[in-house]
């Protein structure tokens, strides 16, 4: 399976443009053979799209049945390619930060982040939520696990994962300084104790300045990178 992780700068709130860089990202994975391009979270509104103010941000938001998300649904289908994509979800009148796995228009997996992270916990109410339900499902015959961000950092017991792949999309702002010379062999290290095979996708962005990156590991080691700072499309192959 050959899998294309999009180093992709998203804009805050400006979902139209987004959408415009998720579409010719598709088009560049799929002229290069891959099946499935995946995004980092909430690449869709932009990580830093809500303000806490609740009526503002449930329309920021999106239901996974909204007009927006099926004509996103479609483009899989007709474009031939699947869609890994953070975004922000709207259930009647709650939010969440979700990452959804499209394949030919259907809904292969809707996640749901179960850390607090994501969002300012004194400024907001009852109604941004968290998911609860973290479980293996199958996708072109292997075994993948979802985790957004500190998912992992703060239920790591959650996410042990014997056999199979780690999908991590993060959301992280360090330097390039900061993350060549300290974070990334955290991540590596920490990560390498829950799974064996991840996958760890960074978006690019403005105020505050996110540099990207993307990352195969495996077995503890970087198997293949496009470091942060790169706009672009790291090609994987899973045996």
């Amino acid at each position: 399976m050959k899998i294309a992780l999009g180093s992709k700068e998203f804009k805050n709130n400006m979902v139209l443009n987004n959408l415009h860089v998720i579409k010719n990202s598709m088009k560049e994975a799929k002229e290069k053979n891959c099946e499935l391009i995946c995004f980092g979270e909430a690449f869709l509104q932009g990580f830093d799209s809500l303000n806490w103010n609740y009526e503002h941000d449930l329309q920021v938001a999106f239901s996974i049945d909204s007009p927006l998300m099926n004509e996103i649904k479609l483009l899989t289908k007709e474009m031939g390619i699947d869609l890994l994509l953070g975004y922000i979800e709207k259930e009647e009148t709650d939010i969440y930060s979700s990452c959804i796995l499209i394949s030919k228009a259907d809904v292969i997996y809707n996640y749901r982040r179960i850390s607090k992270g994501w969002k300012e916990v004194c400024k907001t109410n009852e109604h941004y939520k968290e998911g609860y339900i973290v479980k293996n499902f199958k996708y072109k015959d292997k075994t993948f696990l979802i985790s957004l961000c500190g998912d992992l950092w703060d239920y790591p017991d959650m996410f042990k994962l014997s056999e199979g792949i780690l999908i991590w999309p993060v959301y992280i702002n360090y330097s390039i300084y900061e993350w060549e010379t300290k974070e990334l062999y955290e991540y590596i290290k920490h990560s390498s104790t829950i799974a064996n095979e991840i996958i760890f996708i960074n978006s690019l962005s403005k105020n505050p300045d996110s540099f990207g990156g993307a990352y195969y590991f495996k077995n503890g080691k970087i198997e293949k990178e496009l470091p942060l700072g790169n706009d672009g499309l790291l090609l994987i192959e899973l045996n």
